[in-house]
């Protein structure tokens, strides 16, 4: 628990719809070690349209739940929120690979999320392998889950990746009218040869060209983060600074 003084509660009308910030403390970076961050977790007053999710989508913002959230940090800025226009995308070779390998062994589905066994087994496997399962911690239930990727206040679907009958992983994506936004990927490690994370962004990119869609939001990017810096691999891409979107390009 953070022992840094609890900022006041408000309301926020600077989009629709009108939000209550229900947290907004100073806390440890859940990215970075060491540093101080500022994530202000608001609630809409009512669903998201389509429109709505993509105007929050290109103002920064991503979704915990049925809450919404950016970084304010008091001295930090390294978290840029990342999206990929879908038509200009142009893989690389080991991105190719990746998608031809899924498309050949693996079985996607896209549906609404959901919550099942299968699941929350793959959230906890993958959470452990990425070093974020901690002494102590309680494990994923099915009401935590629901809260988390299901009980949502805007458009979302699921992709769902098997080899044979065995779920291997599942990705939540929101939906705008414009839009896909990268929500939560986990996979089962022992499956790394499939590269399921890659996979997955390549299959939404994939979906949202099908479907005529402007942009692909992978959430944020933190050059110093492990777990995050990959997102810069996807090219080109575009990453809001500053309050602007600035476009990267593969020469630079």
């Amino acid at each position: 628990m953070s022992t840094h003084p609890r900022l006041r509660p408000r309301t926020r009308t600077r989009q629709e719809p009108p939000e209550i910030v229900v947290i907004d403390e100073l806390e440890s970076c859940p990215y970075l070690d060491g540093r101080v961050a500022r994530l202000p977790m608001r609630l809409p007053l009512r669903a998201l349209t389509l429109e709505e999710t993509d105007a929050h989508l290109a103002a920064g913002d991503r979704r915990y739940g049925r809450l919404l959230y950016q970084p304010e940090c008091p001295d930090c800025r390294a978290c840029e929120p990342l999206r990929v226009p879908a038509d200009a995308f142009v893989p690389t070779r080991s991105q190719r690979r990746a998608q031809s390998r899924g498309d050949r062994e693996l079985r996607t589905e896209v549906g609404r999320p959901m919550v099942s066994a299968d699941r929350l087994r793959l959230y906890e496997k993958h959470r452990a392998m990425r070093g974020l399962a901690m002494a102590g911690d309680a494990e994923m239930d099915e009401e935590r889950y629901s809260v988390f990727f299901v009980d949502r206040l805007v458009d979302a679907v699921e992709f769902r990746f098997f080899h044979g009958d065995a779920l291997l992983g599942f990705a939540v994506c929101d939906r705008g009218a414009q839009s896909l936004s990268a929500v939560y990927c986990a996979f089962d490690p022992d499956y790394s040869r499939f590269s399921i994370g890659t996979y997955s962004i390549l299959k939404q990119i994939e979906l949202a060209r099908s479907l005529g869609l402007t942009y692909v939001y992978l959430g944020l990017y933190v050059a110093e983060n492990a777990h995050l810096r990959y997102k810069a691999g996807f090219l080109p891409h575009e990453r809001r600074i500053d309050g602007e979107w600035r476009r990267f390009d593969r020469d630079g």
